[in-house]
Formats: C-alpha cells, structure tokens, sequence
C-alpha cells in the first residue's frame, strides 16, 4: 500500500491525461529561481511554505528537466505537475514553515523528493470526476511509475519516481 515507510507502489501502462500548463519551452523565471533558491540535482533545495513556493518548486523542476536532463516536453509537463501536487500536499496539510525540494537521476529513471518535518502520512483518496480537491495523491499514482513515503527520525519525504529515456 502506498504511503507506508520504505514501499512504493508500481504503476501500469495506464495514465491519467489532463489539460494542464505546458513547461515544454523554459522560462526566463525558471533560470532565475535556479540562481536563487539553488539546484535541487546538487542538494536539498529548501522553500518557504507558502503557497507562491508551489510556482518556485515548477520552475525549478521545469529548468532541470529540460536544461539539465534534457528530458522530453511530455515527461517534464508530467514532472513539474506531480512537483506541483507534492508541494501542495506539503503546504496544505504538514503546519511546516520550510520544505525540502531534491531532484536525482539515474538511468532510466528521475526521481523528486519532497521532505517536510510532518510524520503524518498522505493518503490516496478515491476521486471522483466532479471533486475540485483531493486529486494529487491520485495524479501521482496515475503518472508516476512509483510514488511511496520514507519516514524520517523527523518528519517525511514523500518521493514519486518515471521512467525516462535516456538520450
């Protein structure tokens, strides 16, 4: 069961589609967050938590997957909406005033992980067509290959993992 220390879950060939934001071209504030807040492939980026701080975590995400890992338009909209979903789910819902945004790659694969000092666990909630809120858990699921919950002595992080083709 996903959100259980140390498990993650794997995912099928079916994806959830949506109209959402294309980050397939970089923007001018997505190279500037870089410089500011740093790069979240070389440490732990740490963000206020603050709403305005999800915006921060996409463009992060957005310059490393197409700059540096330059990934695909398809995999980086997927990776900068589940970023998204994270955040907001570490915002809302963990009363932190800070959260940790980290980034890795390795063959075949990305992984982000989203730390925050809560050891309360997300919960994937069945959704239904019309619900307005309540749908990052079930994004992550349907577009991440893995997404699971690493307790730490002091709080959590909540990771999702893709395949991505290596060019």
């Amino acid at each position: 069961m996903a959100g259980l220390e140390g498990t993650g879950q794997p995912r099928g060939a079916g994806r959830a589609t949506a109209a959402r934001w294309s980050p397939a071209v970089e923007d001018e504030r997505a190279t500037q967050a870089l410089d500011l807040y740093g790069n979240p492939t070389e440490r732990e980026v740490r963000l206020p938590s603050l709403p305005e701080s999800a915006a921060t975590a996409r463009r992060l995400a957005q310059v490393v997957c197409l700059r540096q890992w330059t990934l695909g338009p398809k995999v980086t909209e997927d990776a900068v909406l589940l970023v998204s979903e994270l955040v907001g789910n570490a915002v809302r819902h963990t009363g932190a005033r800070v959260f940790g945004l980290r980034m890795r790659r390795r063959p075949g694969w990305i992984r982000v992980e989203v730390r925050d000092p809560s050891r309360g666990l997300p919960c994937l909630m069945p959704v239904q067509e019309t619900d307005v809120s309540g749908r990052g858990l079930f994004l992550v699921d349907k577009l991440s290959d893995r997404w699971g919950v690493d307790l730490l002595a002091r709080g959590k992080t909540t990771w999702f993992e893709m395949r991505v083709v290596d060019r």
